[in-house]
C-alpha cells in the first residue's frame, strides 16, 4: 500500500478525521517502524555537551559584518500550532504602492561550529523526521527548540531578509543580514486565517494575505504548477491518534508564497554570485507530457492542445474518478527534484520547473541541514564579500546529504500512513467499500478509496485507469502496514 499525501480520489470529503483504537499499541508500532528504518534516537553526549556550551556562550556572527537591531519589527510566526522548532517569523509593510517584507530566518549557525559534533550529527541525519508521536530532530532539542527557535517574547540573531515588492507584487530588490529580533507571537495557520477572515488581523498580518495572492497570480503567469490538494496525516491528541484528511488553508499558501519568494532571490544572488546551492527540478520530458496528455484522452478529461502541461494541471479539480485518476498521472511530470552545488562556474541546467524559477532552499535550517550553509553564502553575498571557506567547503557534499535524508523522509511518512491506514480498517476486513483506480501496470494497480480515505494495492486483472467500483478489503495488517482490496462480487 502507499498511502503517502499526495492526490486523492473522486468522492473524498476533505475535513475527515478517522479515530485510531489503541492508541498504547500504534505507539508501540511507530517505535517499531523507526527501528525497521534506523531512524536516530536520541543525540550522543557529546552533541549534547557541545549544545550547551554553546547555550553558555551565546550566538556568535560566524562571518564578519554588523549584526543589526530589528527588535523594533512586528514579526510573527505562523506554524501549526504544536511547533516549536520556529524557522521563520513574518512582517510587511506598505512602501508607497508597493510593499516591503521583512522575513526573519533563524541563524542556526550562530551555535554550530564547522566541523564540531553538533554539525557532524546533522549532516548525518540530513532533516527533522516528523512522526506523530514524537520528532527527531536535526539539532538538539536545547537549539532547534529552544535558543536557535524564533519563540514569541524572546531576543534572536536572526537573518533578516527585507524584500521590496512592487505594487502587482513582483520582486524589485532583496538583501539580508543578521539582524537582533523579537517574535511577538507563534500564531496558528487557523488563527491567521480566522483573524483575516472576520477582519481583525493585524495591518501586517491583513497585507500576507494581499502579497500572497498577488505571488499567487504572479506564480500562474510564470507557469508554475501548483496543486492544493487534501493532505493526509496522522495526528496525536491527548488520549488517542487520529488519520485526518484536510485540505490547506489559504493562508498556508500565502504563508509558503513567502518562502518561495525568499528562496528565489537567494537563487538569484547565488547565480550573480556565481556560488551556491539550488533546488532544481527537470522540465517534464516532451514523451512524459505527450503519455499524459493519452492518459487525458483515454479517461476522457478535457486537455485542449493550446493548453501547456503546467496550466492543466493547475486547473485539476478532484470532482470525479476521472479526474483523480488523471491527477496521479500527471504528477509523473514532477519526478526528479535534487540539489546542485556550483563555485565559479554556474551550471547549464538551473531552474525549478514546477516553480517556474530559479529556486534555493534557505528559509528552514532548523530542519534542513542544506539551509544554513546556503544561508551564509548569501549574508556574505548580499555584503558583496566571500562566502566562508567551511560553508562552501560543504557544498558538494550536501546533494548527496540531502538526497539520503528525504528518501528516509519519504519512507517514514509512508509508513506513518500506510500504519495508520491498516489499523483503521484492520477490524473491517471483508466489508465493501467504493473505490477509483488511480494508476495501473501489468503487475499491479493502486486504489483510492472514498472513504476512509486510503490509497492501497488491488489485483489489476479486468480493471482499467479510472474505474469507479465497489470493493471487498480482503487484507488490513497493521505488523506489515499493508492494506489489500479485490473487487466486490
Amino acid at each position: 500500500m502507499d498511502g503517502r499525501s499526495g492526490p486523492v480520489g473522486s468522492s473524498v470529503v476533505p475535513g475527515i478525521h478517522v479515530r485510531l483504537p489503541d492508541s498504547d499499541d500504534f505507539a508501540a508500532a511507530l517505535d517499531t517502524l523507526r527501528g525497521e528504518l534506523q531512524v536516530p534516537d536520541a543525540f550522543g553526549p557529546e552533541v549534547l555537551d557541545e549544545a550547551d556550551r554553546a547555550l553558555a556562550a551565546g550566538p556568535r556572527a560566524p562571518t564578519a559584518g554588523p549584526v543589526l537591531d530589528r527588535r523594533d519589527l512586528e514579526l510573527v510566526t505562523v506554524d501549526p500550532p504544536s511547533a516549536q522548532d520556529l524557522d521563520q517569523a513574518f512582517a510587511a509593510a506598505r512602501r508607497g504602492a508597493g510593499y516591503r517584507v521583512h522575513y526573519a530566518i533563524a541563524d542556526v549557525a550562530a551555535f554550530v561550529a564547522p566541523g564540531g559534533s553538533i554539525d557532524r550529527e546533522a549532516r548525518r541525519r540530513g532533516v527533522t523526521l516528523y512522526a506523530p508521536d514524537h520528532n527527531t530532530l536535526l539539532h538538539p532539542p536545547q537549539l532547534a527548540e529552544g535558543a536557535a527557535s524564533l519563540l514569541p517574547g524572546e531576543e534572536r540573531q536572526a537573518l533578516l531578509w527585507t524584500i521590496d515588492l512592487g505594487p502587482d507584487g513582483e520582486m524589485e530588490r532583496a538583501s539580508v543580514a543578521r539582524a537582533l529580533v523579537r517574535s511577538r507571537e507563534k500564531a496558528s495557520y487557523a488563527e491567521v486565517q480566522q483573524r483575516i477572515d472576520d477582519g481583525t488581523a493585524s495591518t501586517s498580518l491583513a497585507l500576507l494575505a494581499e502579497i500572497g495572492r498577488h505571488r499567487e497570480e504572479i506564480e500562474a503567469e510564470r507557469g508554475a504548477v501548483s496543486l492544493n490538494l487534501p493532505a493526509q496525516e496522522v495526528t496525536r491528541h491527548d488520549d488517542h491518534y487520529d488519520l485526518e484528511y484536510d485540505i490547506a488553508l489559504p493562508v498556508e499558501g500565502w504563508n509558503a508564497q513567502v518562502s518561495l519568494l525568499t528562496g528565489m532571490a537567494a537563487a538569484e544572488m547565488m547565480i550573480d554570485g556565481r556560488v551556491g546551492l539550488l533546488r532544481t527540478l527537470p522540465e517534464p520530458r516532451s514523451e512524459t507530457v505527450a503519455g499524459i496528455r493519452r492518459v487525458a484522452l483515454a479517461l476522457g478529461v478535457d486537455w485542449p492542445a493550446e493548453m501547456t502541461y503546467a496550466e492543466r494541471v493547475r486547473t485539476i479539480r478532484v470532482g470525479a474518478p476521472a479526474e483523480a485518476a488523471f491527477l496521479h498521472q500527471a504528477a509523473r511530470g514532477l519526478r526528479g527534484a535534487g540539489y546542485v552545488a556550483f563555485d565559479g562556474e554556474v551550471p547549464e541546467y538551473t531552474r525549478h520547473s514546477a516553480i517556474a524559477a530559479d529556486y534555493a532552499h534557505v528559509t528552514a535550517p532548523l530542519r534542513r541541514v542544506c539551509d544554513r550553509f546556503a544561508n551564509e553564502v548569501v549574508v556574505a553575498l548580499s555584503a558583496d564579500r566571500n562566502p566562508p571557506a567551511w560553508a562552501i567547503e560543504a557544498l558538494d557534499e550536501l546533494p548527496s546529504v540531502m538526497g539520503r535524508a528525504r528518501s528516509a523522509d519519504r519512507a517514514l511518512e509512508r509508513g506513518v500512513i500506510d500504519l495508520a491506514e491498516a489499523v483503521a480498517l484492520e477490524h473491517r476486513v471483508g466489508e465493501t467499500f467504493e473505490g477509483t483506480v488511480v494508476d495501473i501496470d501489468d503487475e499491479r494497480a493502486r486504489l483510492q478509496v472514498t472513504w476512509p480515505a486510503v490509497i492501497a494495492a488491488i489485483d489489476p486483472d479486468r480493471l482499467e485507469l479510472g474505474d469507479h467500483l465497489p470493493v471487498r478489503l480482503v487484507e488490513a495488517d497493521p505488523s506489515s502496514r499493508l492494506v489489500r482490496f479485490e473487487p466486490a462480487p
